[in-house]
C-alpha cells in the first residue's frame, strides 16, 4: 500500500461529537468559598488594612459624640435646677465649648469617613478589573470541549453578573463590618462606664439576635446560590433566543422559547423572592431586638435617675449608645444578604478559574518553515474514551497535494480537523507536520501553521477591511484588497456604503450568508498559511460564485498542503487524496477515478448527486 494509502480501514461505533453535558462540578461550601474570596484580595491588604484604621478611627471619635452630648444636656439641666433655686444660671461658655468641639469631632470623622469610601471603592474597583482579566485570561486556556458543553450566556453570566455583585459587595461589607463591629466594641466600653446595670441588661438581649440571624443566614444561602445560578440560566437562553431568532420565527417556536424562558424566569423569582424574604426578616427581628433594649433602658434608667444613682444627661447618652449599638447590629445582619450573594457569586467565578486548562509541552520548540507534510499514525480518539470515534488511523498528506474528506452528515468528518488543529487530542497515536510531532509543540506555534475557512462564518463588529485583516494583522490595506479581489469579494464590497470601511454589525446581519462566506475566503487567503482546512467553504455562495472561488482556491491551492470537507463532489474530484468517512469511521480512501473503479461508497455517494436512478 502506497504512503498515502495507508488507512486501516476498520468500521467503528457511531458518535462524531462530544455527547451532551458533562456532570456538574460540586459547588464549594460557603466557608471554603469565603476563605478563597479573602486570599484573592490578598494584594489589596495594605489599601484594605489602611482603610480599615480610617474607619476605626472614623467610628472611634464618633463613639464620644453621646458621652459630649449629655454633658451638655446635664450643663443645661443643672443650669435650669440652680436658676430655679435661684442659685445660678445656665452657664452658655461651657455649652459653647463643648457643642465646638463635638463639631469638630464629627468633622474629623466625616474627613476619615471619606478617607475609608475613597479606598474601598479603588480596591473595589481594583478587584473587579483583576478579575475580569484573569477570567479573560483564562477564556483562552480552557479546551474547546468546555464551549461546547457550555451555554455562552452562562459564561457571560460570570463574567459581568457574578463579578459584579462580588465588587459592589466588597466594598459595602468591608466598610460597614469594620464601622460596625468598632462602634459596637467602643459604644459597649461606653455603656458599661455609664452604668454596668444597664449595660448589662443592653448585651443579655444581643446572643438572642445573633442566634435568630444565624438560623435565617444558614436557610437563606442555598437560596442565593439558585439565584446566581438561574440567572447565568436565563442569561443563556436570551441570548441564543435573540441570536436565534429567525430560526424561532421561521419554526413559530415563539410560544416554546417564551415557555422556557418564562419557567426559568419563574424559578428564578422564586429563588430571589425567598433569599430576599430571609435577608428582610433580618430587619424586623432586630428593630424588635432594639425596642427591647430601648424598654429596658428606660424603665430601669428612671428608676436609678428618680433614686439619685445616674445623672439625666448620662440616661440621654445611654439611651443614644442603646441606638449606636443596635444599628450596626442591625446592619451587620442586613450585610448576610449581600455576603451570601457575594459568595455564591464567587463560588461560580471560582469554579470557572479552576477548569483543567490544557496543557503546554516544556521547552517547546519553534516551528521551522513548514512544507506540509502532515501524517496521522495509528491515531485512535473519542469524544467518550470508551466510544472511540477514530480506530488507529493511519495516512499522509505529502506537500503540496488536496486531501479531500467526504461522507455523510455526522460521519466524522471535522473530527479530523478538530484533532488536526489540536482543538482536541487523540488517546493514542501521533499527528506530525513535516515529521514534527504536533502535540510538541505550544498549539499557537502549532496552529501557526494553518489557515481556515469554516461553514459557520465568524465577523466581528468592525470594519470589513479590518475583518479580512484578522487574517494577517500587519497586511497593508493594498494587500487586504488583492486578497478580497482574489476571493471575487471586491465587487460586492464596493457596492456596500463606505465600501471597505462599512461597519459590519455585532450581529453581521447587515450582509448576507454568502458575502460573510466571501470575507472569511478572503481573511484565509490574507492569512497565506501553508497548510489550508476548507470546512464546506463554499456551501453559502450561488453556482457561478462557487465557480469562480474554486478557480481562486486553485490558485491558493497551490503548492500548498489542503483539507477540504465538501458535500458537493463535483469540487473536490481534482483532489490527489479523498477520504470517504462513514460512521465516524475511514471507508475508502483514494483518487476519485481510483474510487469510481471500486464501486463502494463513494461512487454511491458521488452517483446520488449527479445520475438518475
Amino acid at each position: 500500500m502506497s504512503e498515502n494509502k495507508g488507512a486501516q480501514i476498520r468500521r467503528g461505533p457511531r458518535g462524531h461529537g462530544p455527547g451532551g453535558r458533562g456532570p456538574a462540578q460540586k459547588p464549594k461550601n460557603f466557608k471554603q468559598s469565603f476563605k478563597r474570596l479573602l486570599g484573592v484580595l490578598r494584594p489589596y491588604r495594605f489599601k484594605l488594612l489602611l482603610s480599615a484604621l480610617f474607619s476605626v478611627l472614623s467610628s472611634s471619635l464618633t463613639i464620644f459624640g453621646p458621652k459630649i452630648m449629655g454633658q451638655v444636656t446635664t450643663a443645661i439641666f443643672e443650669g435650669l435646677i440652680a436658676k430655679v433655686r435661684g442659685t445660678g444660671a445656665i452657664d452658655f461658655a461651657r455649652v459653647a465649648r463643648i457643642l465646638l468641639f463635638l463639631l469638630g469631632l464629627y468633622l474629623l470623622s466625616s474627613l476619615f469617613s471619606y478617607a475609608v469610601n475613597r479606598l474601598s471603592a479603588k480596591v473595589s474597583v481594583d478587584f473587579s478589573r483583576k478579575l475580569r482579566g484573569d477570567i479573560g485570561e483564562k477564556i483562552h486556556k480552557v479546551p474547546i470541549s468546555y464551549y461546547e458543553k457550555n451555554t455562552v450566556g452562562d459564561i457571560l453570566s460570570r463574567i459581568s453578573n457574578d463579578v459584579d455583585a462580588i465588587a459592589q459587595n466588597i466594598a459595602n461589607i468591608f466598610i460597614q463590618s469594620i464601622s460596625g463591629i468598632t462602634t459596637i466594641l467602643g459604644v459597649m466600653v461606653m455603656m458599661f462606664v455609664i452604668s454596668p446595670l444597664l449595660a448589662l441588661l443592653v448585651v443579655l438581649v444581643v446572643p438572642l439576635s445573633m442566634a435568630l440571624a444565624g438560623i435565617i443566614m444558614s436557610r437563606s444561602q442555598k437560596y442565593f446560590k439558585a439565584q446566581q445560578k438561574l440567572l447565568g440560566a436565563l442569561s443563556g437562553q436570551v441570548e441564543e433566543t435573540f441570536s436565534g431568532h429567525q430560526v424561532v420565527q421561521a419554526f413559530r417556536r415563539e410560544k416554546e422559547a417564551l415557555e422556557t424562558y418564562r419557567k426559568t424566569n419563574d424559578e428564578l423569582y422564586d429563588s430571589a423572592w425567598k433569599s430576599q424574604f430571609f435577608t428582610g426578616l433580618m430587619h424586623p427581628i432586630m428593630s424588635f431586638v432594639s425596642n427591647l433594649g430601648y424598654l429596658l433602658v428606660v424603665v430601669v434608667g428612671a428608676a436609678q435617675a428618680a433614686m439619685g444613682l445616674i445623672a439625666v444627661g448620662d440616661i440621654q447618652s445611654f439611651i443614644m449608645y442603646v441606638r449606636n449599638f443596635m444599628q450596626p447590629l442591625m446592619q451587620l445582619s442586613q450585610l448576610t444578604g449581600g455576603l451570601q450573594t457575594m459568595t455564591a457569586a464567587a463560588e461560580r467565578v471560582f469554579e470557572f478559574l479552576d477548569i483543567e486548562e490544557d496543557t503546554e509541552p516544556e521547552n517547546a520548540p519553534k516551528l521551522p518553515p513548514v512544507k506540509g507534510r502532515v501524517c496521522f499514525e495509528n491515531v485512535r480518539f473519542g469524544y467518550d474514551p470508551n466510544k472511540p470515534v477514530i480506530h488507529n488511523f493511519s495516512m499522509c498528506v505529502l506537500p503540496g497535494q488536496t486531501c479531500a474528506i467526504v461522507g455523510e452528515t455526522g460521519s466524522g468528518k471535522t473530527t479530523l480537523v478538530k484533532l488536526l488543529m489540536r482543538f482536541y487530542e487523540p488517546q493514542s497515536g501521533r499527528i506530525t507536520l513535516d515529521n514534527i510531532d504536533i502535540s510538541t509543540l505550544t498549539r499557537k506555534e502549532a496552529r501557526s501553521a494553518f489557515g481556515m475557512v469554516l461553514q459557520d462564518t465568524w465577523l466581528f463588529s468592525g470594519t470589513i477591511m479590518d475583518n479580512i485583516r484578522y487574517g494577517k494583522p500587519d497586511a497593508t490595506d493594498e494587500e487586504v484588497m488583492q486578497a478580497a479581489k482574489t476571493a471575487y469579494a471586491d465587487h460586492f464590497i464596493l457596492t456596500q456604503p463606505g465600501g471597505y470601511q462599512m461597519e459590519i454589525n455585532e450581529e453581521a446581519d447587515n450582509i448576507s450568508s454568502g458575502q460573510k462566506q466571501l470575507l472569511t475566503i478572503a481573511r484565509a487567503m490574507l492569512a497565506n498559511k501553508p497548510v489550508l482546512i476548507l470546512d464546506e467553504a463554499t456551501s453559502n455562495v450561488d453556482t457561478l460564485t462557487e465557480h469562480r472561488i474554486q478557480e481562486a482556491m486553485r490558485t491558493l491551492t497551490k503548492g500548498r498542503t489542503s483539507f477540504v470537507i465538501a458535500h458537493r463532489l463535483s469540487t473536490i474530484k481534482e483532489a490527489d487524496l479523498i477520504l470517504v468517512m462513514h460512521e465516524g469511521d475511514i471507508a475508502e480512501i483514494g483518487s476519485h477515478e481510483e474510487l469510481m473503479q471500486k464501486g463502494g461508497r463513494y461512487k454511491e455517494l458521488y452517483q446520488s448527486q449527479f445520475e438518475q436512478t
